[in-house]
């Protein structure tokens, strides 16, 4: 039998239809004449045309009740015919399952997939006997497939679910345009997965005078693509297929009706290449623009690719550069004819197939030799036959694995990946160290004056403690140069203006460097993300730690005296209290008031001076540990303060952007399925 070509389909889909329309509503008022008016008369069927009696083939529907096409793609030969005695309302199955178990069994050779035209047997109109019947349901339960495997396993589902939550994670930090193509392999593998696990997509792709569509009409076993000299001959892809249930898959790709087409019916061809869905592209490097956009779009939605080359385009830079060294990758689902070998004499085409591969191998293709995986090369002549049994054998066991779509998706997910590499890996050390965290603090408590207000109380309590523990004498003599004393030649005094401008300078050159630093490593995009948290936590920051500043500074008043400080009053007193003594038993011996005795006043006297600086420079030795230590803990409080600010402001949003940014680089872990660094 031969198949209906694009033209005659096209012609007559149109009439076939109206004829159908006709056919019914003549069908209609002939039981209406014949039952004389009578709504409840038996209705008859309607008459056939003289073609289908002429060629002796049976007048009712197909196994689905659509309207057959003839295999000469003439006129509709057939109506639906309405059961003898039985309205027409009761006709109709009421469910799909009613359908199908009303439907007659199909005899041998006839097939349907409800989408394209179908086929007659060209056989007499006799029905089969019940042991034909019989051998035909043993046969199909035996090739049918117990159970349908999954369309993809458990780690490409693992992975399809981490590029998921990766491009989720991503989509605050990364454009859109990034993330497209990611985005777009996640919906074609949920579009893929939804459909038939049962079919494979492959298609047939070649330039111009490849001989794709002659590879393609060979493989039907009839002309179903267009061949010729003229150039462009495949307009629109055209779809063949071996199996019923790919009407969806079909559909998918956006092929219509009129260009889906069923090969010979061949019970050995339909075994070997059951659930083979083929699709003849229209030439690559086509003069015509829609053309060459309906192949790049079809290539990413097919399972796999047949690339047709020819002796004089196999080394095209267009087909390597465009289409195979970007899809190196999809190896494993891709095979590489060389078509057209009968035209090189002797041993011309091993050379030049052994030049196809090494092509190949330049363009990053793995080829699957040695039992490994990688893509098919092999030499074929589609005119003569030569090549077309390997290969044939070939696409029946790579669609008889049903694992060509879940592969497809992975290369697709790798490729993926692999372009989102720069976006998330640079291969250096990231993250915020310690020592970048204690450098970020001291600059923030130099900022604030930290060691400035350390040191300031450390001298407030050193000179309380001189004013306590000192002579009066010396503490009188201080106070009177300190306010006799003229400012003049004293070093100028910077105003609070000048303090607040050094101090914001500090402050920002503080998150500049730690924000450098959290940033280095990372890939541009996570870098950005981490700088724009830094200066989003710098902004008021001066303020605060002004705030903090004044919050932990000295409290008013005296500092704390320790417990000694009353003794050593008590010891300035009793020396200064010898002074006043032995100066006035002196003047009184002067006066004459008192007996002259030189050596004991004298005593007293030597006693009270020389004890007194004795006694105020042992409390200002032993003042000097409580005073460190005081000022040491002002300058601890201060620096906490300060620490605790910029911790909450800056280190804690970088902190975040980095955990934010290890979490994504976990996730691309998985989906490239190996550990990053």
């Amino acid at each position: 039998m031969t198949a209906v070509t694009d033209e005659d389909h096209t012609d007559h889909s149109d009439h076939s239809g109206h004829t159908d329309n006709t056919r019914r509503e003549d069908g209609g008022r002939a039981a209406q004449d014949t039952s004389g008016g009578d709504p409840s008369a038996e209705p008859t069927p309607p008459k056939t045309t003289d073609r289908a009696q002429a060629q002796g083939q049976p007048v009712g529907d197909g196994p689905a009740g659509h309207a057959r096409v003839s295999d000469r793609g003439g006129e509709d030969t057939t109506g639906r015919a309405e059961p003898r005695g039985e309205p027409r309302a009761q006709a109709r199955p009421e469910s799909p399952a009613d359908a199908r178990a009303d439907a007659p069994a199909d005899p041998p050779g006839v097939w349907d997939d409800g989408l394209i035209a179908r086929r007659v047997n060209e056989g007499s109109a006799a029905q089969p006997s019940a042991a034909e019947q019989a051998a035909v349901a043993e046969s199909r339960a035996a090739a049918a497939p117990s159970a349908a495997p999954p369309l993809y396993d458990g780690r490409l589902r693992s992975r399809l679910d981490s590029l998921r939550e990766l491009v989720g994670l991503s989509r605050t930090r990364l454009d859109s345009r990034t993330l497209a193509e990611a985005g777009q392999v996640l919906d074609e593998a949920t579009a893929r997965r939804k459909l038939s696990g049962q079919h494979t997509v492959v298609a047939i792709a070649g330039a111009t005078g490849s001989g794709k569509s002659q590879l393609f009409n060979t493989l039907a076993g009839v002309p179903i693509s267009e061949t010729g000299v003229r150039r462009p001959t495949t307009a629109a892809p055209i779809a063949c297929t071996w199996s019923d249930g790919a009407a969806s898959l079909i559909d998918r790709l956006g092929i219509p009706g009129r260009l889906r087409r069923r090969p010979v019916q061949s019970p050995e061809a339909e075994a070997q290449l059951r659930g083979l869905v083929l699709i003849d592209l229209p030439d690559h490097d086509s003069a015509a623009v829609q053309h060459r956009e309906q192949v790049d779009r079809i290539l990413k939605l097919v399972d796999a690719v047949v690339w047709v080359v020819d002796p004089e385009k196999y080394a095209d830079a267009v087909l390597h550069e465009r289409y195979l060294r970007p899809l190196a990758g999809h190896a494993e689902v891709m095979f590489v004819v060389l078509n057209q070998v009968d035209r090189l004499p002797g041993e011309a085409a091993e050379l030049v197939l052994d030049d196809l591969r090494r092509l190949l191998d330049e363009d990053g293709i793995a080829l699957g030799e040695y039992g490994e995986p990688g893509a098919t090369v092999l030499a074929m002549s589609a005119l003569t036959g030569d090549g077309v049994g390997e290969l044939r054998e070939l696409l029946g066991q790579f669609v008889a694995e049903r694992g060509a779509a879940g592969r497809r998706v992975s290369a697709d997910v790798d490729a993926a990946a692999g372009r989102l590499r720069p976006v998330y890996v640079t291969g250096r050390r990231t993250g915020l160290s310690e020592e970048a965290r204690d450098e970020f603090a001291d600059r923030l408590a130099d900022a604030v004056g930290a060691t400035a207000a350390g040191e300031a109380a450390e001298r407030a309590w050193l000179r309380n403690a001189n004013r306590a523990c000192g002579t009066p004498w010396l503490r009188l003599w201080r106070w009177c140069q300190d306010s006799g004393d003229s400012p003049t030649g004293r070093l100028p005094v910077r105003t609070q203006a000048d303090e607040e401008a050094t101090a914001r300078q500090r402050v920002e050159q503080a998150v500049r460097t730690v924000s450098e630093r959290a940033s280095a490593g990372l890939p541009a995009p996570w870098a950005q993300a981490v700088r724009e948290a830094a200066v989003r936590g710098s902004q008021g920051l001066p303020e605060a730690l002004d705030e903090l500043a004044a919050r932990a500074a000295l409290p008013t008043g005296r500092p704390p005296r320790p417990g000694w400080w009353p003794v050593a009053v008590m010891a300035q007193a009793a020396m200064t209290l010898l002074q006043i003594v032995g100066g006035l038993w002196l003047v009184g011996q002067i006066a004459g008031v008192m007996a002259p005795n030189l050596g004991v006043p004298v005593l007293l006297m030597v006693a009270g001076i020389i004890g007194g600086p004795l006694v105020e420079g042992s409390c200002r030795m032993a003042a000097r540990g409580p005073a460190r230590r005081y000022g040491q803990d002002a300058e601890r409080r201060l620096r906490e303060a300060a620490a605790g600010c910029g911790r909450a402001r800056v280190l804690d949003p970088l902190a975040a952007e980095l955990l934010r940014y290890r979490e994504v680089r976990e996730q691309y872990g998985k989906v490239v399925g190996a550990g990053v660094r």
